[in-house]
Protein backbone atom coordinates (compact mmCIF):
# COMPACT_ATOMS: atom_id res chain seq x y z
CA UNK A 1 0.00 0.00 0.00
CA UNK A 2 1.08 3.58 -0.69
CA UNK A 3 1.83 5.86 1.48
CA UNK A 4 -1.77 7.94 0.67
CA UNK A 5 -4.94 6.03 1.26
CA UNK A 6 -7.37 6.58 -1.58
CA UNK A 7 -10.49 7.68 0.01
CA UNK A 8 -14.06 8.58 -0.62
CA UNK A 9 -16.87 10.18 1.77
CA UNK A 10 -20.14 8.42 1.76
CA UNK A 11 -23.12 11.34 2.83
CA UNK A 12 -22.23 15.12 2.66
CA UNK A 13 -25.08 16.88 4.71
CA UNK A 14 -24.80 17.44 8.30
CA UNK A 15 -21.34 16.68 9.66
CA UNK A 16 -20.26 14.84 6.14
CA UNK A 17 -18.38 18.79 4.85
CA UNK A 18 -16.65 18.99 8.18
CA UNK A 19 -15.22 15.63 7.77
CA UNK A 20 -14.24 15.86 4.15
CA UNK A 21 -12.41 19.20 5.27
CA UNK A 22 -10.69 17.75 8.19
CA UNK A 23 -9.64 14.67 5.54
CA UNK A 24 -8.26 17.36 2.74
CA UNK A 25 -5.98 18.85 5.47
CA UNK A 26 -4.16 15.41 6.37
CA UNK A 27 -1.33 14.22 4.01
CA UNK A 28 -2.29 10.71 4.35
CA UNK A 29 -5.65 10.68 2.83
CA UNK A 30 -5.92 10.93 -1.16
CA UNK A 31 -9.85 12.15 -1.77
CA UNK A 32 -10.85 10.29 -4.86
CA UNK A 33 -14.79 10.71 -4.95
CA UNK A 34 -17.38 12.12 -2.48
CA UNK A 35 -21.24 10.90 -3.01
CA UNK A 36 -24.56 12.12 -1.72
CA UNK A 37 -28.11 11.68 -2.26
CA UNK A 38 -28.36 15.67 -3.39
CA UNK A 39 -26.27 15.29 -7.03
CA UNK A 40 -26.33 19.31 -6.43
CA UNK A 41 -24.59 19.56 -3.52
CA UNK A 42 -22.33 16.40 -4.61
CA UNK A 43 -21.12 17.94 -8.10
CA UNK A 44 -20.21 21.55 -6.30
CA UNK A 45 -18.05 19.73 -2.90
CA UNK A 46 -16.28 17.40 -5.83
CA UNK A 47 -15.77 20.76 -8.14
CA UNK A 48 -14.15 22.33 -4.46
CA UNK A 49 -11.94 18.80 -4.01
CA UNK A 50 -11.36 17.96 -7.53
CA UNK A 51 -12.56 14.55 -7.14
CA UNK A 52 -15.77 12.49 -8.54
CA UNK A 53 -19.20 13.11 -7.80
CA UNK A 54 -21.87 10.17 -7.23
CA UNK A 55 -25.40 10.54 -6.26
CA UNK A 56 -25.84 6.80 -6.18
CA UNK A 57 -23.70 5.22 -3.33
CA UNK A 58 -23.71 2.14 -5.08
CA UNK A 59 -22.26 3.50 -8.28
CA UNK A 60 -19.69 4.91 -6.15
CA UNK A 61 -18.19 1.37 -4.59
CA UNK A 62 -18.65 -0.06 -7.79
CA UNK A 63 -16.67 2.12 -9.88
CA UNK A 64 -13.87 2.84 -7.25
CA UNK A 65 -11.01 0.49 -5.79
CA UNK A 66 -10.63 2.51 -2.48
CA UNK A 67 -8.28 2.54 0.86
CA UNK A 68 -10.38 4.12 2.69
CA UNK A 69 -14.64 5.03 2.63
CA UNK A 70 -15.36 7.38 5.55
CA UNK A 71 -19.36 7.39 6.11
CA UNK A 72 -21.11 10.08 7.31
CA UNK A 73 -24.43 9.18 5.88
CA UNK A 74 -27.33 7.46 7.80
CA UNK A 75 -26.93 3.87 7.83
CA UNK A 76 -30.56 3.51 6.89
CA UNK A 77 -29.18 5.04 3.33
CA UNK A 78 -25.90 2.89 3.33
CA UNK A 79 -26.08 -0.27 5.28
CA UNK A 80 -25.57 -2.95 2.39
CA UNK A 81 -23.26 -0.23 0.25
CA UNK A 82 -20.89 -0.01 3.62
CA UNK A 83 -21.16 -4.11 3.52
CA UNK A 84 -19.95 -4.11 -0.36
CA UNK A 85 -16.93 -1.56 0.06
CA UNK A 86 -16.11 -4.33 3.24
CA UNK A 87 -16.08 -6.91 0.80
CA UNK A 88 -14.04 -5.17 -1.75
CA UNK A 89 -11.45 -4.23 0.99
CA UNK A 90 -12.00 -0.75 2.05
CA UNK A 91 -11.38 0.01 5.60
CA UNK A 92 -14.58 2.03 7.03
CA UNK A 93 -14.65 4.84 9.24
CA UNK A 94 -18.06 5.64 10.38
CA UNK A 95 -19.08 9.01 12.29
CA UNK A 96 -20.92 8.11 15.59
CA UNK A 97 -23.30 6.01 16.15
CA UNK A 98 -21.36 2.81 15.14
CA UNK A 99 -24.88 1.88 13.25
CA UNK A 100 -28.61 1.39 14.49
CA UNK A 101 -28.20 -1.42 16.74
CA UNK A 102 -26.03 -3.70 18.66
CA UNK A 103 -26.19 -6.74 16.58
CA UNK A 104 -26.62 -4.33 13.03
CA UNK A 105 -22.73 -3.35 14.34
CA UNK A 106 -21.72 -6.79 15.37
CA UNK A 107 -22.17 -7.77 11.94
CA UNK A 108 -20.06 -4.96 10.19
CA UNK A 109 -16.98 -5.92 13.16
CA UNK A 110 -17.22 -9.90 12.28
CA UNK A 111 -17.63 -9.09 8.36
CA UNK A 112 -14.39 -6.61 8.70
CA UNK A 113 -12.70 -8.78 10.59
CA UNK A 114 -13.26 -11.71 8.08
CA UNK A 115 -12.26 -9.69 5.28
CA UNK A 116 -9.00 -7.96 6.86
CA UNK A 117 -10.04 -4.60 7.31
CA UNK A 118 -10.83 -2.15 9.72
CA UNK A 119 -14.14 -1.09 10.85
CA UNK A 120 -14.01 2.25 13.04
CA UNK A 121 -16.09 4.87 14.62
CA UNK A 122 -14.78 8.55 15.12
CA UNK A 123 -14.94 9.38 18.71
CA UNK A 124 -13.06 12.74 18.52
CA UNK A 125 -13.30 12.77 22.48
CA UNK A 126 -10.88 10.33 22.70
CA UNK A 127 -8.52 12.68 21.34
CA UNK A 128 -9.25 15.35 23.64
CA UNK A 129 -6.92 17.08 26.07
CA UNK A 130 -9.81 17.45 28.92
CA UNK A 131 -10.94 13.75 28.76
CA UNK A 132 -7.05 12.73 28.54
CA UNK A 133 -6.89 14.71 31.89
CA UNK A 134 -9.81 12.91 33.14
CA UNK A 135 -7.94 9.40 32.21
CA UNK A 136 -5.41 10.69 33.70
CA UNK A 137 -6.26 12.02 36.79
CA UNK A 138 -8.56 8.52 37.44
CA UNK A 139 -5.09 6.00 36.26
CA UNK A 140 -2.99 8.03 38.77
CA UNK A 141 -5.58 7.31 41.58
CA UNK A 142 -5.58 11.08 42.33
CA UNK A 143 -9.76 10.55 42.87
CA UNK A 144 -10.51 8.24 45.82
CA UNK A 145 -13.37 6.41 46.88
CA UNK A 146 -15.65 7.29 43.58
CA UNK A 147 -19.84 6.21 44.33
CA UNK A 148 -21.53 8.75 41.71
CA UNK A 149 -21.08 9.54 38.24
CA UNK A 150 -23.28 12.37 36.72
CA UNK A 151 -23.81 12.97 32.67
CA UNK A 152 -25.78 15.88 30.94
CA UNK A 153 -26.43 16.32 26.94
CA UNK A 154 -29.00 19.26 26.11
CA UNK A 155 -28.91 19.64 21.76
CA UNK A 156 -32.18 21.89 21.71
CA UNK A 157 -30.79 24.31 20.00
CA UNK A 158 -28.79 22.16 16.73
CA UNK A 159 -30.58 21.19 13.59
CA UNK A 160 -31.59 17.08 13.27
CA UNK A 161 -32.09 15.75 10.00
CA UNK A 162 -36.06 14.71 9.97
CA UNK A 163 -35.00 10.95 9.71
CA UNK A 164 -33.94 11.03 13.05
CA UNK A 165 -37.48 10.80 14.53
CA UNK A 166 -37.85 8.00 12.71
CA UNK A 167 -37.22 4.89 14.88
CA UNK A 168 -36.72 2.25 12.05
CA UNK A 169 -34.42 4.68 10.16
CA UNK A 170 -32.79 6.19 13.36
CA UNK A 171 -32.47 3.14 15.97
CA UNK A 172 -32.81 5.59 18.29
CA UNK A 173 -33.17 9.18 19.22
CA UNK A 174 -31.11 11.41 21.30
CA UNK A 175 -29.36 8.75 23.40
CA UNK A 176 -27.75 7.45 19.99
CA UNK A 177 -27.38 10.28 18.11
CA UNK A 178 -26.08 12.63 20.57
CA UNK A 179 -25.20 11.16 24.00
CA UNK A 180 -22.55 8.47 21.93
CA UNK A 181 -19.23 10.51 23.27
CA UNK A 182 -20.62 11.04 26.40
CA UNK A 183 -21.49 7.44 26.60
CA UNK A 184 -18.39 6.24 25.17
CA UNK A 185 -16.51 8.44 27.82
CA UNK A 186 -18.22 6.51 30.60
CA UNK A 187 -17.53 2.97 29.04
CA UNK A 188 -13.87 3.49 28.12
CA UNK A 189 -13.12 5.05 32.12
CA UNK A 190 -15.41 3.12 34.14
CA UNK A 191 -16.36 -0.20 31.61
CA UNK A 192 -19.63 -1.62 31.29
CA UNK A 193 -22.25 -1.15 33.91
CA UNK A 194 -23.69 -4.07 34.94
CA UNK A 195 -27.35 -2.27 34.83
CA UNK A 196 -28.91 0.23 32.60
CA UNK A 197 -32.62 1.47 33.59
CA UNK A 198 -33.95 4.72 31.34
CA UNK A 199 -36.94 6.18 30.98
CA UNK A 200 -37.45 7.65 27.49
CA UNK A 201 -40.16 10.22 26.17
CA UNK A 202 -40.94 12.80 23.45
CA UNK A 203 -42.38 16.22 23.31
CA UNK A 204 -45.10 14.96 21.12
CA UNK A 205 -48.65 16.51 21.47
CA UNK A 206 -50.22 13.47 19.78
CA UNK A 207 -50.26 10.04 21.71
CA UNK A 208 -50.18 7.75 18.66
CA UNK A 209 -47.39 9.35 17.03
CA UNK A 210 -45.12 9.10 19.97
CA UNK A 211 -44.88 5.37 19.31
CA UNK A 212 -43.33 5.89 16.10
CA UNK A 213 -40.93 8.21 16.98
CA UNK A 214 -37.60 8.13 18.67
CA UNK A 215 -36.73 9.98 21.96
CA UNK A 216 -36.31 13.50 22.38
CA UNK A 217 -35.80 12.65 26.10
CA UNK A 218 -33.63 10.61 28.59
CA UNK A 219 -33.08 9.43 31.93
CA UNK A 220 -30.52 6.85 32.42
CA UNK A 221 -28.90 5.07 35.43
CA UNK A 222 -26.23 2.95 35.52
CA UNK A 223 -24.87 0.51 38.10
CA UNK A 224 -21.29 -0.53 38.09
CA UNK A 225 -20.79 -2.08 41.07
CA UNK A 226 -21.97 -2.22 44.54
CA UNK A 227 -20.23 1.55 45.44
CA UNK A 228 -20.78 3.53 42.07
CA UNK A 229 -23.83 4.53 39.75
CA UNK A 230 -24.00 6.52 36.83
CA UNK A 231 -27.27 9.30 35.68
CA UNK A 232 -27.43 10.62 32.56
CA UNK A 233 -29.89 12.76 31.18
CA UNK A 234 -30.07 14.21 27.75
CA UNK A 235 -32.73 16.23 25.91
CA UNK A 236 -33.33 17.44 22.61
CA UNK A 237 -35.85 19.75 23.92
CA UNK A 238 -34.55 22.61 25.37
CA UNK A 239 -31.28 23.77 25.40
CA UNK A 240 -28.31 25.20 25.63
CA UNK A 241 -25.81 23.26 23.43
CA UNK A 242 -23.68 21.36 26.38
CA UNK A 243 -22.56 18.38 27.31
CA UNK A 244 -20.79 17.47 30.36
CA UNK A 245 -19.07 14.51 33.09
CA UNK A 246 -18.94 15.02 36.35
CA UNK A 247 -17.09 12.57 39.14
CA UNK A 248 -17.79 12.34 42.65
CA UNK A 249 -15.34 10.92 44.60
CA UNK A 250 -14.33 11.05 48.53
CA UNK A 251 -13.31 14.76 48.63
CA UNK A 252 -13.25 15.98 44.95
CA UNK A 253 -15.33 16.50 42.12
CA UNK A 254 -14.09 16.10 38.51
CA UNK A 255 -16.25 18.05 35.67
CA UNK A 256 -15.24 17.41 32.34
CA UNK A 257 -16.32 18.69 28.86
CA UNK A 258 -14.30 18.94 25.34
CA UNK A 259 -13.39 21.87 26.51
CA UNK A 260 -12.53 21.86 29.87
CA UNK A 261 -11.15 19.79 33.02
CA UNK A 262 -11.68 21.05 36.50
CA UNK A 263 -11.00 19.68 39.74
CA UNK A 264 -13.43 21.03 42.76
CA UNK A 265 -13.70 20.50 46.31
CA UNK A 266 -17.03 18.82 47.80
CA UNK A 267 -18.05 22.22 48.90
CA UNK A 268 -17.20 23.13 44.82
CA UNK A 269 -14.11 25.69 45.02
CA UNK A 270 -12.43 25.19 42.20
CA UNK A 271 -9.23 23.45 42.91
CA UNK A 272 -7.43 23.01 39.07
CA UNK A 273 -9.13 24.22 35.88
CA UNK A 274 -7.65 24.12 32.19
CA UNK A 275 -9.59 25.04 29.12
CA UNK A 276 -8.70 24.03 25.57
CA UNK A 277 -9.81 24.34 22.45
CA UNK A 278 -8.63 21.73 20.00
CA UNK A 279 -12.37 19.97 18.69
CA UNK A 280 -10.75 20.63 15.20
CA UNK A 281 -7.67 19.12 16.15
CA UNK A 282 -9.06 16.04 18.02
CA UNK A 283 -10.83 15.69 14.66
CA UNK A 284 -7.75 15.76 13.15
CA UNK A 285 -5.63 13.47 15.00
CA UNK A 286 -8.54 10.65 14.97
CA UNK A 287 -8.58 10.85 11.60
CA UNK A 288 -4.75 10.50 11.29
CA UNK A 289 -4.63 7.69 13.92
CA UNK A 290 -7.61 5.71 11.49
CA UNK A 291 -4.51 6.18 8.68
CA UNK A 292 -1.90 5.57 10.54
CA UNK A 293 -3.45 2.34 12.15
CA UNK A 294 -3.76 0.95 7.92
CA UNK A 295 -0.51 2.37 7.00
CA UNK A 296 2.09 1.30 9.67
CA UNK A 297 -0.41 -1.08 12.11
CA UNK A 298 2.68 -2.12 14.19
CA UNK A 299 3.51 1.20 15.66
CA UNK A 300 0.05 2.75 15.66
CA UNK A 301 -2.80 1.37 17.56
CA UNK A 302 -6.59 1.61 16.06
CA UNK A 303 -8.14 4.03 19.51
CA UNK A 304 -11.58 3.28 18.84
CA UNK A 305 -12.12 0.03 16.30
CA UNK A 306 -15.82 -1.09 15.79
CA UNK A 307 -15.45 -4.13 18.74
CA UNK A 308 -14.60 -1.85 21.74
CA UNK A 309 -17.34 0.02 20.34
CA UNK A 310 -19.85 -2.84 20.87
CA UNK A 311 -19.60 -2.24 24.15
CA UNK A 312 -21.25 1.34 23.77
CA UNK A 313 -23.66 -0.19 21.69
CA UNK A 314 -24.60 -2.78 24.27
CA UNK A 315 -25.05 -0.49 26.63
CA UNK A 316 -27.30 2.28 24.58
CA UNK A 317 -29.79 -0.78 23.75
CA UNK A 318 -29.67 -2.02 27.09
CA UNK A 319 -31.52 1.29 27.91
CA UNK A 320 -33.59 1.26 25.01
CA UNK A 321 -34.60 -2.22 26.16
CA UNK A 322 -35.30 -1.05 29.58
CA UNK A 323 -37.53 1.91 28.34
CA UNK A 324 -39.75 -1.07 27.18
CA UNK A 325 -39.87 -3.25 30.31
CA UNK A 326 -39.40 -1.10 32.72
CA UNK A 327 -36.86 -3.13 34.53
CA UNK A 328 -33.23 -2.88 34.71
CA UNK A 329 -31.62 -4.67 31.88
CA UNK A 330 -27.93 -6.05 31.61
CA UNK A 331 -25.70 -4.89 28.63
CA UNK A 332 -23.84 -8.38 28.78
CA UNK A 333 -27.20 -9.82 28.10
CA UNK A 334 -27.43 -8.24 24.58
CA UNK A 335 -24.31 -9.68 23.66
CA UNK A 336 -25.94 -13.30 24.16
CA UNK A 337 -29.27 -12.44 22.60
CA UNK A 338 -27.44 -10.77 19.50
CA UNK A 339 -26.46 -14.75 18.11
CA UNK A 340 -23.29 -15.07 20.79
CA UNK A 341 -21.98 -18.37 18.99
CA UNK A 342 -21.08 -15.74 16.06
CA UNK A 343 -19.09 -13.25 17.99
CA UNK A 344 -15.63 -14.62 18.45
CA UNK A 345 -13.20 -12.67 20.88
CA UNK A 346 -13.91 -11.55 24.65
CA UNK A 347 -16.24 -7.88 25.01
CA UNK A 348 -16.48 -7.68 28.65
Amino acid sequence: MSKTLKTAVLGLKEDGEFLLEAVSQIEHFQIQAVADKDVTLAEKIAGEYDCAAYDDYRQLIMQNQLDCLLVAAGMHSCDEYVRAAMKKKFNILKLAPASRTFEEAAGFVRLAEDEGVRFAVLNPGRKAKSFIDLREFLEEGLLEHIFLITAHCSVGEREHPSWQNDKKLSGGGVLLHNCYGLIDQIVLNFDVPEQVYSLNTNTAGDKHQRVYMTEDTAVVTMRFNENIICNLTASKAFGPDEEFLKVYGKDKILTVSDTKFVVSGIGGEVIEESNYDDGAGCVKESLENFALSILQPEENKLVSGGRENLKNMAVIESAYLSAQTGMAEEPIRIVQLARPEAMEGQLF
